[in-house]
Formats: structure tokens, sequence, C-alpha cells
């Protein structure tokens, strides 16, 4: 099983990982979706949001943009990351997860890790 979570603002992809109203996760079983929640972290640390992630189970995170001090943190967490994901609502952006047409964008990359 796969669990992946989508930062949410306003109903669309929240820019930034940790500055969200909630979390999407999707549970992913056989490439179907076969449940969705909704999740706020009762701490909103950014540093801590890796852990936090960990704890829920997620395997992959989908965001557009994402801390450069905390990539490093899902990594050591084996929280596959895809940065640079259009704006998009969570149904569209699952959608592309599970097709294999989500990518991350390698411009954003550099602009964070740059920084």
């Amino acid at each position: 099983m796969k669990r992946v979570a989508i930062p949410v603002v306003h109903g669309k992809l929240s820019e930034y990982f940790g500055q969200c109203s909630h979390y999407e996760i999707f549970e992913i079983v056989g490439g179907t979706v076969t449940n969705s929640k909704l999740e706020a972290p009762s701490n909103y640390d950014v540093a801590g949001l890796p852990d936090w992630a960990a704890q829920q189970g997620i395997t992959d995170v989908i965001a557009y943009k994402v801390d450069k001090s905390i990539i490093t943190r899902f990594v050591n967490n084996k929280i596959n990351l895809f940065i640079g994901a259009p704006v998009n609502p969570p149904a569209i952006l699952i959608e592309d997860y599970l097709n294999g047409r989500l990518k991350s964008d390698e411009r954003i990359i550099r602009e964070i890790t740059s920084i």
C-alpha cells in the first residue's frame, strides 16, 4: 500500500509543503485509491513535518515547493518527493500520479536547492 500526501490550500496544491490548511492523504492499493482523508498535523513546525509524515505512513509527497532544509529528512524517512507539481486540485494530481504522468519539475528543484 502507498500513502500519498498532498498539501492543500483553497482546494488546490499549496505552493509550500508546510504552508497549507490541511493535507489530503490518499491510500493506494494495486494502482487504485481505496481511501482518502484530510489531516492537519497538530504541530506545524516545518522541521517536524517529515517525521509527522513518516508517522502517518506516508510513502510519497506531491508538492510544489519544499523547504530545502527538510528534503534530507524526507529522504531519511524513505518518503519520495514529487517537487514542482502543478497547482491543481488533489483529485487531478492523484490521477496524474496513478497514471505515471506526474513528474518533478527540474526548474523548481534547482530554484529550491540553489537558495
